[in-house]
């Protein structure tokens, strides 16, 4: 290939996108949004103990290194230059907390991911604290419920807990982030001048951040008792954080911009061009994320839905709002099949066992290894599979597993269409799940709309590197509606009829009311795992 060729592809734009079960960074053309070249790495996630989650920042930030390497080096086969790539945009996993010092760069704890239930004594501390010993009492404020979820109540326990937090905290040395902050800081040089910054999107998500004013709130900081001096400066989704300092062997990427930031369900929402009010998109990763796009005004749910921020998308540009439905387990009750139970060697074959049977056989499996989220936002609740009989094999409860995806996601979309008022036609879908075309048609016969796939299903890294390409100072990518790409999808019609469809949602319900109050943190620990 002749240089005057790779000319041809004009400016790129690279995204890293770190998620709960692995890292990628992915690199696009500006001008037709295609994906050029894409390197992944798995992540390990670390079970101290019963319901614990945890994730080492380092071997994250190493994830990152080695994806942004590898990458680089396949486009460099590919003969494209990667001095065309003039933006790179962060997307991440949310409310994972992470306490490191300023001095050393080195974390002062594991990451707490999501998942992690080991704040449910936490909350119930700091529920009594609040009038009626109510949820919601900071849900105007903030958009969400008082949950182990958010990042707050992670922040809480490591204050409460870890030593060696509480000393740098006094010492003046720890800094508090998301993982969008960790990385942003130590990719634009760490202890050596790094950024310490977050976007409204992420910040959005700790619980201590007033999602109008747009400013952390001086007030949930009292309540939790969080020093104010740790957390990162909020920024918009789209402008220049900070540059890269040398990440490559070969010096590449050095003094590249960062200049995009949104949490990973909101990068997927702008990813999926859902730019409209009432638009909406569902992502399938570890856990699975419904968000429908409220526009400029903050709507918040009589039916159990979190309001978010969905983006804002320049510094003097206007905030946009989202209702979100939060299901903890989708793609996990996969990962938990083949790591768990070994009932598969590879994540590809459940659709294949699931596909050889066809049907549950009655059997229902409710995945609330987390509690469940939402619509109902109970911590007691606890994984069941219930309808076993002699009967039941392996493929049966693949099938069960997957089923369990779809009416999770029904449930979520039955009350964004009631908040909403405006039921949905159709789902626009993305997330490594979606590969699966078993999950993807089941989802359509129990939801009884059909579900739309983009063919270029990375989406949640798209909305980032869009992000990123748009920023003022970069200006690469355009986001006029008129400019935007159009995208190639594939569409799953429902082939079942309503009525099986509604009985067997309605058994679904059956098999969540068992699932609830099976867990009390007053338990003795009973050989738990210490």
């Amino acid at each position: 290939m002749a240089a005057s060729d790779r000319m041809v592809l004009g400016p790129l734009v690279g995204s890293i996108d770190q998620g709960t079960s692995s890292s990628r960074f992915l690199v696009f053309n500006a001008k037709t949004a295609e994906l050029l070249s894409h390197h992944q790495v798995e992540i390990q996630q670390k079970f101290p103990k019963e319901g614990w989650v945890e994730q080492d920042p380092k071997e994250i930030l190493k994830s990152v290194h080695e994806c942004v390497e590898r990458t680089c080096e396949k486009l460099q086969q590919l003969n494209i230059d990667i001095t065309n790539i003039k933006a790179i945009g962060v997307s991440n996993q949310r409310e994972t907390t992470v306490v490191w010092d300023k001095t050393t760069g080195e974390p002062l704890y594991n990451a707490i991911v999501w998942l992690d239930l080991r704040t449910q004594s936490t909350v119930e501390r700091l529920l009594k604290r609040i009038p009626g010993k109510n949820k919601a009492y900071f849900k105007f404020r903030t958009g969400l419920p008082l949950s182990t979820y958010f990042s707050a109540v992670k922040l809480r326990w490591l204050l409460d807990n870890v030593e060696e937090i509480r000393q740098a905290v006094d010492d003046g040395r720890a800094m508090f982030g998301t993982i969008d902050s960790w990385l942003i800081w130590s990719l634009t040089g760490g202890k050596n001048g790094g950024v310490h910054c977050t976007d409204v999107t992420n910040a959005s998500r700790t619980m201590l951040f007033n999602i109008h004013s747009l400013e952390w709130d001086p007030e949930l900081c009292q309540f939790f008792d969080i020093p104010m001096e740790i957390l990162p400066k909020v920024r918009s989704s789209s402008e220049i954080y900070g540059l890269m300092v040398c990440l490559l062997k070969s010096g590449a990427l050095t003094g590249v911009p960062i200049s995009g930031c949104l949490g990973d369900q909101s990068a997927a929402l702008v990813g999926q061009m859902c730019f409209q009010d009432g638009q909406a998109k569902n992502t399938y990763g570890t856990g699975c994320f419904l968000l429908c796009n409220t526009g400029q005004k903050s709507v918040f749910s009589e039916h159990g839905l979190l309001t978010t921020i969905a983006y804002k998308l320049g510094r003097d540009k206007p905030v946009c709002y989202a209702l979100e439905g939060s299901v903890a387990i989708a793609g996990a009750v996969v990962r938990w099949l083949r790591d768990n139970l070994g009932i598969v060697k590879t994540s590809q074959e459940v659709e294949k066992l699931a596909a050889e049977v066809g049907t549950s056989y009655g059997c229902y499996f409710v995945p609330a290894f987390s509690g469940l989220y939402a619509p109902y936002w109970e911590p007691s609740a606890r994984g069941i599979i219930c309808g076993l009989t002699q009967f039941t094999n392996k493929n049966h409860i693949a099938f069960a597993a997957l089923e369990a995806v779809c009416f999770q996601t029904r449930e979520i979309l039955d009350a964004i269409n009631k908040d909403c008022g405006i039921p949905l036609n159709q789902l626009q879908v993305d997330g490594g799940m979606t590969n699966n075309k078993v999950l993807m048609q089941l989802q359509s016969d129990i939801l009884c709309i059909p579900v739309v796939k983009p063919s270029m299903p990375e989406t949640t890294a798209l909305g980032a590197a869009m992000a990123a390409g748009a920023a003022e100072g970069v200006g690469i990518w355009s986001l006029n509606p008129g400019d935007l790409t159009a995208v190639t999808c594939e569409r799953f019609e429902p082939q079942i009829n309503p009525e099986e469809s509604e009985y067997r949602y309605a058994r679904w319900k059956k098999a969540v009311l068992k699932s609830m109050g099976w867990e009390t943190s007053e338990a003795p620990s009973n050989g738990k795992p210490e």
